[in-house]
């Protein structure tokens, strides 16, 4: 159960991580599986980035993959910004045989949802996303950004979209700075992504959750799997917890949308169908 010193195009083969750390990862994830913890955000990496975030679903295979490898480590934990409750749905994970070692942390850690139990379990929401709902229609017609741009709401927090816009890129960055502010006086934060701004609470990412959990569970090993900014923070993450001695891999869901993550990455694969492929050969390399 080695690590092919080669890129193999054979399906059941290993893929090799373009860094030694990484190399050094998937190494100790392969021999300590028991022990490793698998970290997966969901947009664009469990499920194709689609227009309607409302739409997104799961891979169609994703589920079988998981079904596959999650008894065979101590977790695997789908971090998202999304509700819990929303990524259980769209995941198609609940009431799925195999998936007992099955965590969703959503709203980057603020809500849990344990497949073993299907309980969600979170604290009270943030009192600045009430008055930033509010105000955010008048910030937003006053940039002059309605056409195009819509807001989708969170529960936790909320985000607007400038994908479908007459030009993304540019309404995007219009909206940074006033958004910024919003966020800045009801004591949010705001969480750029792919064509996507986020106003949600402080304190909380997607670095703080994966690192939460691994030490929580003492984990030998970790994989972490995202395409976007906010899995950056969980990148950081992983490279922390190697300099602590805990090996890691990283893996981009590939885009040519977010190269900062690309460049960190120890193994880029080609979007969600990459990640299932990853995963289903992961699991077939292990006891």
């Amino acid at each position: 159960m080695g690590i092919p010193e080669t890129d193999s195009a054979t399906p059941r083969d290993l893929p090799v991580p373009t860094t030694p750390a990484g190399r050094d990862g998937l190494r100790a994830l392969v021999e300590g599986a028991r022990g490793a913890v698998i970290g997966l955000d969901f947009d664009g990496t469990l499920a194709p980035i689609v227009a309607d975030p409302a739409q997104a679903r799961a891979h169609p295979e994703a589920v079988p993959a998981l079904v596959e490898l999650a008894p065979k480590v101590a977790s695997v934990a789908v971090i998202t910004g999304r509700p819990a409750g929303v990524a259980v749905r769209n995941g198609g994970f609940a009431g799925v045989e195999g998936l007992g070692h099955l965590v969703v942390l959503g709203h980057y850690g603020a809500e849990r949802w344990d497949a073993a139990t299907g309980d969600v379990s979170a604290p009270a929401p943030h009192p600045g996303i009430a008055a930033v709902r509010a105000e955010l229609p008048g910030v937003l017609d006053r940039a002059g950004a309605w056409p195009g741009t819509w807001i989708e709401e969170k529960g936790r927090a909320v985000a607007v979209h400038t994908r479908r816009a007459e030009d993304p890129d540019a309404a995007f960055e219009a909206l940074r700075a006033p958004l910024t502010d919003l966020a800045t006086r009801h004591g949010l934060i705001v969480e750029p992504g792919r064509l996507v701004l986020e106003l949600r609470p402080p304190g909380m990412d997607k670095g703080v959750a994966l690192l939460d959990h691994v030490r929580a569970l003492g984990a030998d090993a970790v994989l972490y799997a995202g395409d976007d900014l906010g899995d950056l923070p969980a990148f950081a993450a992983v490279e922390k917890l190697r300099t602590g001695g805990t090996p890691g891999l990283l893996v981009c869901s590939g885009s040519t949308e977010v190269p900062e993550l690309a460049e960190r990455a120890d193994l880029v694969v080609d979007g969600p169908q990459g990640v299932v492929d990853l995963l289903r050969t992961l699991a077939a390399h292990l006891d």
